[in-house]
């Protein structure tokens, strides 16, 4: 009876009656407020603050090209200095000469057709680079003299890093060294000037697998040039000359000892 009075009294009481739980909300965490990390140059005091990430080191750029300069070349070609005109040909362009080449001023004319190693632009570079081996065809002990003066436009054209360039400066390397007698014992102390770009593209070969590379059939593979042009220089450059192309190119091998 006690019992019955007790539900009858909740039953009149429904204020007094125990409320059905409520399933709580899973509450989301705050959202926490994560710094910002912060690119800083390496070995400064930004670096060693907190949340800092160090950037790294630039590329050194030792393959990338070097923007062209205008050469002397193109200055005295346009001002109509040279004795030269172009003549077209069943078998391609040429140069016809006004003047005999025996009779040309190897000292004033040769250096600045080297500097036109450097162009990359048609006709300039058609006219220095075939002048070159003209010149180097007809001009016997006039050459030997000159030497000195060709070291700095070779290291410019060198310089540049182009592949072209590259390429036809070290055909034009391989023509002066066996142009005359005593110019490759006459290049072994310029070594230091013209073999350090050398050293740098030598292992730049092109991996085509089992294809064809057909740069090497027309002598424009970069590493194979290289590695011939050394060749040449050994083996006219006299007793000295390994000793200093190993000292500039540490990973050479001579191809007289061997």
């Amino acid at each position: 009876m006690v019992a019955e009075k007790e539900t009858l009294s909740l039953s009149k009481c429904p204020d007094k009656m125990p409320q059905r739980r409520t399933k709580l909300l899973e509450q989301q965490p705050l959202p926490v407020h994560q710094p910002r990390s912060r690119l800083s140059e390496g070995f400064t005091v930004k670096a060693m603050m907190k949340n800092s990430v160090v950037r790294g080191p630039p590329a050194a750029g030792a393959f990338k090209e070097r923007p062209t300069k205008p050469t002397a070349f193109r200055k005295f070609y346009e001002r109509g200095d040279f004795p030269i005109a172009l003549e077209h040909d069943s078998k391609g362009n040429k140069i016809a000469w006004k003047v005999e080449i025996e009779k040309l001023d190897y000292h004033h004319y040769l250096p600045l057709f080297f500097d036109g190693l450097s162009e990359m632009v048609f006709p300039y570079n058609f006219f220095a680079r075939q002048g070159i081996h003209d010149m180097l065809e007809h001009g016997g002990s006039k050459i030997l003299p000159v030497i000195p003066q060709l070291i700095l436009p070779i290291k410019s054209a060198l310089n540049l890093r182009n592949r072209q360039v590259i390429c036809v400066t070290l055909k034009v390397i391989q023509h002066l060294v066996v142009s005359a007698d005593m110019v490759g014992e006459a290049l072994v102390p310029y070594y230091r000037q013209i073999l350090p770009i050398l050293n740098i593209f030598k292992n730049m070969n092109v991996n085509s697998g089992d294809g064809i590379d057909y740069s090497q059939q027309k002598r424009e593979n970069v590493g194979d040039l290289i590695q011939e042009t050394l060749g040449v220089l050994e083996r006219y450059g006299g007793e000295d000359a390994f000793i200093n192309i190993k000292y500039m190119v540490p990973t050479y091998e001579s191809c007289l000892l061997n």
